[in-house]
């Protein structure tokens, strides 16, 4: 009897087949894992710069609330007009205006606290400068509806609703409440 040494041409063609398409599938997959991490980044930065407005608006509590300390609960005396509020649609009131360099390091009025955040806003997420007067918008808010669609009236509410937008490529935003296929939202709803 005689016995093979080596491999047939069909077993080296078989392994090499398996081998790529294991090695494509890595591949894949790592390009996938780059997406989400992104998408991923860039919400934690949105959920950031959310909590960076709600501390600079508890610490400016005279420009959000009726009485001042608030009444029990806090969340009924709420102004229907404050410099933090913004319409979906519309600009800030008063208007931003461009800081100085530097004079971020240590804003000394809530205008100037607020427009420094809007600066971050601008910086952090992507392409949020195109995107602040249409999808951004801070407002008073009633209970959540079952829509999907901002919830916002000035003379109601007792919570405070903040959506930031940011660009994506497209499809790339799982949130099926995002206004179009490029612009993903991070939206939040709080009681001060």
């Amino acid at each position: 009897m005689k016995s093979k040494n080596g491999f047939s041409l069909i077993e080296v063609l078989v392994t090499l087949v398996l081998v790529t398409t294991g090695v494509l599938g890595m591949v894949a997959m790592q390009g996938r894992s780059i997406q989400y991490t992104q998408e991923s980044v860039q919400r934690n930065a949105a959920v950031d710069l959310t909590n960076q407005l709600i501390e600079i608006m508890r610490a400016n509590p005279q420009l959000i609330f009726d009485n001042f300390p608030p009444a029990q609960p806090a969340s009924s005396d709420l102004l229907d007009d404050s410099i933090f509020y913004k319409k979906k649609g519309h600009a800030f009131s008063p208007a931003p205006v461009t800081l100085a360099d530097g004079a971020c390091m240590a804003p000394d009025t809530p205008q100037k606290q607020r427009d420094c955040w809007l600066e971050q806003v601008k910086s952090k997420l992507p392409n949020a400068a195109a995107l602040i007067n249409e999808h951004l918008y801070i407002c008073r808010s009633p209970e959540p509806s079952s829509t999907s669609a901002p919830n916002c009236d000035d003379s109601k509410g007792s919570t405070l609703e903040i959506q930031l937008p940011w660009n994506v490529k497209p499809g790339g935003c799982p949130d099926d409440r995002a206004p179009n296929e490029t612009t993903c939202i991070y939206r939040t709803r709080i009681e001060l």
